[in-house]
C-alpha cells in the first residue's frame, strides 16, 4: 500500500489521546525555578519609577530582572520594534503585550507574590485606539522615533484607468467593511523550560513555529552566536499562528542564563490573551463597476488595518491582504491603497489565512452586491469572471499553472443544490422549514419561546497563496539517513517543521516511505530540535506540506543514489529546496509575481435566523478545496472541519472587545470561541485532487483555505433570509436583532 493518498493514523495519536505526550507545560527539571512576568497596568505610559529592591529580597526570589538586564534589548520578525522587557525610569509601554520584568523564585507562588513588591509609577501618554484615530492628523504617535506618522506600511496597486472604467459602466457598488481582531484561543497557554546546558548551550523548551527563527530572535536579543542557543519543540497544543511571534522564548533563555538554573514558566488564560497577537481588525471602503451582463470592468479599494503597538507580520499579512482584496477575477482597471497603522492596542499578527478571510470579505461582498444590483445569480456572476489557465493578476504577472478555482466553484455550487442549464446557473429555492424541524440536541437561551426564524443560502470563492511571498527566497532543508545492509532497513529523516497539530509529522514521514519505496514502519523522524535539523522556515502560509514534501523528495533521490550508484552505507544526502522566486510590489504600480503557488477553495452555507433575537444557526457548510493530492485524506478534511469550525466562531460568535487599549474579554468565559453546539450542525468536507505542478506529488497547502470563505457565503445566506446585507463583521445576535429591527 502507498503511503501518499491513505489515511494512515498519526503517529502521534495515541501518545496525546492518552495523555502520556509532554507538551512544554508538563515538562520539569530537578532545582527548577519559576518565573512570573510583571505586565503594564497602563498603556500608553512612560514608567516614571521604578524600583525592585522590596522583590529582590523577598522570599524565595532568586532574580529580578529588567530592560538594563537585556544584552540587546529589541526584537521582532519583521523589525526589532519591540524591547524584550521595558523596565526602567523611562521605559515606554506602548500596549498590554509589553513585558516589564520579571521575577524569577524558587516558587511560583513566591514570585507571584514579589511581583506586587516592584515600586512602578506611570505617566499616562495620550494614545490611539482605533484605525480611525491612528490616521487622523495630528495623532499621537505610538513610535515617533520612527516618523511622524503612524503609519507602519502601505502598498498600492495599479492597472489601467478606473475613472474611465466606472465613467463607462452598467452598475457601480460602494461599501464600506469591517472586520474585527480574533483570539487564537488554542488549548495550550505559552509555557516553557529553558536551561543552561554542561556544553555552556541554552536549551530552550517551548512551543512555536519555527524553531530556527526563535533561536535567531533569542541569540540575537542575548548577544550571542546562534549556535549557542538550542530551541527544543515537544508537542504542541494548537498555533493557527498565533506562535510565529516571541512570548516566552526570549525571557525564558535570559533568565536560565542569568540564574544558571532550569527555568520554567506558565502563563494563564489572562495572559495567554493579553500576552500574544490577534488578527487584524480591518476597515475598506470598495467601489466596484460592471456591464450589465456581468463582466467586471473596474475595482477600487481603499483599505486599513490595526497593527497594533508592534509590527510583527502586519507588513507581510498586509501583503496579502492587498491581492485577496480583489478576488480570484480578472478585473481590467484596478486600483488599490492598502496600509496598516500602529495603535496602542495589542500587536496584530499572523492568524490562518494571514489576511485572506479579510481580503475576500471585501471582494465576496462585493461580488454578492453586484450580483444582488444586476439581478445575476451570484454563481453565475462569478462564473463570468473567475480565473483561468493563463489568465493575469493585478500586478501584471501571469498565475501559475494549476488554476482550478472554477473546478471548486462548479463542485461547490452543485453539492449546495445550484442547477445550470443553458439559460445559466440558478440558486436552490431554500425550503423554510418551520422551527421545530431545527435539530433537538441545540438548546439555547434565546431559544426560550419559539421564534419567527427564516433560511437562506449562499456561496463564495477564494484563493491562498501556497508559501513566503513578495520577494522573501523561501527554503526548506531535509536530510535523509539510509541504514541497512543490501537492503533499506531503518530511514531516518531530519526536517525541522513543527507539527502544531496539524499532522504535519505524520505526512513527512508518508512522503519519505513513498519517495524510497519502504515501508513507513521503518521511517523515522528527527524534527524536535535546531541541533539537529537544519532551517525549514515556518509552520505557516500553507507551505509546510509542499515545502517539506519537496525537500525531503530531493534528499530521499540524493539518498538513493547513494545507496545504489556508490554503495554507501549508511548513505546520507542533505537538500535545500528553493521554490521558484517572487517578486515585490512595484512601489507606484504594484507590478509583481508576488507568489510562489495558490491554492483554491469555494465554500456554500444555509443557515437560519431567528428574526426576534437574531441569533444565526448555521445549517449546513458545504465545501470544495483544490488539494492537489491529498497526502493524508482523514487529515485533509479534518483541516477542513477545524477552519469552518474556526471561520463559524469569527464570523458568528467571537467578540475580542478593547476599550483604551485593554482587553475586556480576557477570558474564555468572555471571549466565546464555538464548541460543538455552536458551529455548523452538517459540514460537507470535499476536496479535489488537481495536482499542482510545483507540489510534491501534486499537493497543495491548504491548512488554511477552508476558513477564507466561510464569513461572505454565511452574510450571503443571512441576506438571502432576511433582505439585510451586512457589511461589518462578527454577526452577533444583539448586532442582527439591531439591523434588522432597523431594516
Amino acid at each position: 500500500m502507498r503511503a501518499i493518498g491513505s489515511s494512515i493514523p498519526r503517529f502521534d495519536a495515541k501518545e496525546k489521546v492518552t495523555g502520556r505526550a509532554l507538551y512544554p507545560g508538563d515538562i520539569h527539571m530537578p532545582g527548577q525555578l519559576y518565573m512570573k512576568i510583571l505586565w503594564p497596568e497602563e498603556v500608553p505610559a512612560r514608567i516614571t519609577r521604578f524600583d525592585i529592591s522590596k522583590a529582590q529580597s523577598a522570599s524565595g526570589v532568586v532574580a529580578v530582572l529588567a530592560a538594563d538586564d537585556v544584552p540587546v534589548n529589541e526584537y521582532g520578525l519583521i523589525m526589532p520594534d519591540q524591547e524584550v522587557l521595558c523596565g526602567r525610569v523611562g521605559g515606554i509601554v506602548r500596549s498590554i503585550i509589553d513585558q516589564v520584568a520579571l521575577v524569577i523564585a524558587e516558587t511560583e507562588e513566591e514570585a507571584e507574590a514579589a511581583l506586587a513588591l516592584i515600586d512602578i509609577e506611570y505617566e499616562p501618554l495620550p494614545g490611539v485606539y482605533t484605525i480611525e484615530e491612528a490616521l487622523a492628523p495630528n495623532a499621537p504617535l505610538v513610535h515617533p522615533e520612527r516618523g511622524d506618522t503612524n503609519i507602519l506600511h502601505s502598498y498600492r496597486i495599479r492597472l489601467g484607468d478606473v475613472e474611465k472604467a466606472f465613467a463607462k459602466a452598467d452598475v457601480i457598488v460602494e461599501h464600506t467593511y469591517h472586520t474585527h481582531p480574533q483570539e487564537h484561543a488554542y488549548l495550550q497557554p505559552e509555557a516553557g523550560l529553558s536551561f543552561v546546558r554542561p556544553d555552556g548551550k541554552i536549551e530552550v523548551i517551548v512551543g512555536g513555529q519555527w524553531m530556527h527563527e526563535d533561536r535567531e530572535q533569542i541569540a540575537h536579543a542575548l548577544d550571542l552566536p546562534e549556535e549557542q542557543i538550542v530551541v527544543r519543540y515537544p508537542p504542541i497544543g494548537g498555533a493557527f499562528g498565533g506562535r510565529e511571534d516571541m512570548s516566552v522564548q526570549i525571557v525564558l533563555a535570559l533568565a536560565a542564563q542569568k540564574t544558571g538554573r532550569p527555568v520554567k514558566i506558565q502563563w494563564s488564560r489572562r495572559e495567554s490573551i493579553r500576552g500574544h497577537h490577534k488578527r487584524h481588525a480591518m476597515i475598506a471602503r470598495a467601489k466596484w463597476a460592471a456591464t450589465k451582463d456581468g463582466k467586471l470592468v473596474a475595482a477600487e479599494i481603499d483599505v486599513s488595518t490595526d497593527a497594533g503597538a508592534y509590527a510583527y507580520t502586519s507588513t507581510k499579512v498586509l501583503g496579502n491582504l492587498t491581492l485577496a482584496c480583489l478576488g480570484p477575477y480578472e478585473i481590467p482597471n484596478v486600483k488599490v491603497d492598502s496600509r496598516t497603522v500602529y495603535t496602542n492596542n495589542i500587536a496584530s499578527g499572523a492568524f490562518r489565512g494571514f489576511g485572506g478571510p479579510q481580503g475576500h470579505f471585501i471582494a465576496e461582498m462585493q461580488m454578492n452586491h453586484l450580483a444582488e444590483a444586476l439581478g445575476m445569480d451570484p454563481v453565475e456572476l462569478r462564473m463570468k469572471n473567475l480565473w483561468k489557465e493563463g489568465s493575469y493578476l493585478a500586478t501584471r504577472s501571469m498565475l501559475p499553472e494549476g488554476v482550478t478555482v472554477r473546478q471548486t466553484l462548479e463542485a461547490c455550487a452543485l453539492k449546495a443544490g445550484w442547477t445550470k442549464n443553458d439559460t445559466g446557473w440558478q440558486r436552490p429555492q431554500v425550503s423554510q422549514t418551520p422551527a421545530e424541524a431545527t435539530p433537538v440536541h441545540r438548546a439555547f437561551s434565546l431559544e426560550a419561546s419559539a421564534g419567527r426564524k427564516v433560511r437562506g443560502i449562499g456561496i463564495a470563492t477564494s484563493f491562498k497563496n501556497v508559501g513566503f511571498s513578495l520577494g522573501y527566497v523561501d527554503e526548506s532543508w531535509a536530510t535523509v539517513e539510509l541504514h541497512g545492509g543490501s537492503e533499506i532497513e531503518r530511514v531516518v529523516v531530519h526536517h525541522a517543521g513543527a507539527d502544531v497539530g496539524q499532522g504535519a509529522h505524520t505526512v513527512m514521514r508518508q512522503f519519505a516511505a513513498d519517495f524510497l519505496g519502504v515501508p513507513l514502519e521503518i521511517v523515522e523522524l528527527v524534527a524536535d530540535d535546531t541541533d539537529h535539523t537544519r532551517n525549514s522556515g515556518s509552520s505557516s502560509a500553507s507551505r509546510m506540506t509542499f515545502m517539506a514534501g519537496n525537500a525531503i523528495r530531493g534528499a530521499a533521490e540524493e539518498a538513493l543514489r547513494l545507496w545504489r550508484e556508490e554503495e554507501e552505507r549508511p548513505a546520507v544526502a542533505t537538500y535545500r529546496y528553493v521554490p521558484r522566486a517572487t517578486t515585490p510590489y512595484d512601489p507606484e504600480t504594484g507590478e509583481s509575481d508576488p507568489n510562489i503557488a495558490y491554492g483554491y477553495c469555494s465554500q456554500a452555507a444555509e443557515v437560519e435566523v431567528d428574526l426576534d433575537t437574531g441569533r444565526i444557526t448555521v445549517l449546513h457548510v458545504w465545501n470544495v478545496t483544490d488539494v492537489g493530492k491529498a497526502v493524508n485524506p482523514a487529515m485533509v478534511r479534518g483541516q477542513i472541519y477545524g477552519a469552518i469550525a474556526q471561520s463559524v466562531g469569527w464570523t458568528i460568535l467571537e467578540d475580542l472587545k478593547y476599550e483604551k487599549g485593554q482587553v475586556l474579554t480576557d477570558k474564555l468565559s468572555t471571549y466565546l470561541v464555538p464548541t460543538v453546539m455552536d458551529t455548523a450542525i452538517h459540514v460537507t468536507a470535499d476536496f479535489l485532487e488537481n495536482p499542482d505542478p510545483q507540489g510534491p506529488m501534486g499537493a497543495r497547502g491548504m491548512g488554511e483555505m477552508p476558513f477564507i470563505p466561510t464569513a461572505p457565503a454565511i452574510v450571503a445566506a443571512v441576506h438571502d433570509a432576511t433582505g439585510v446585507w451586512f457589511d461589518e463583521l462578527p454577526l452577533t445576535p444583539e448586532r442582527v436583532a439591531l439591523r434588522l429591527k432597523d431594516a
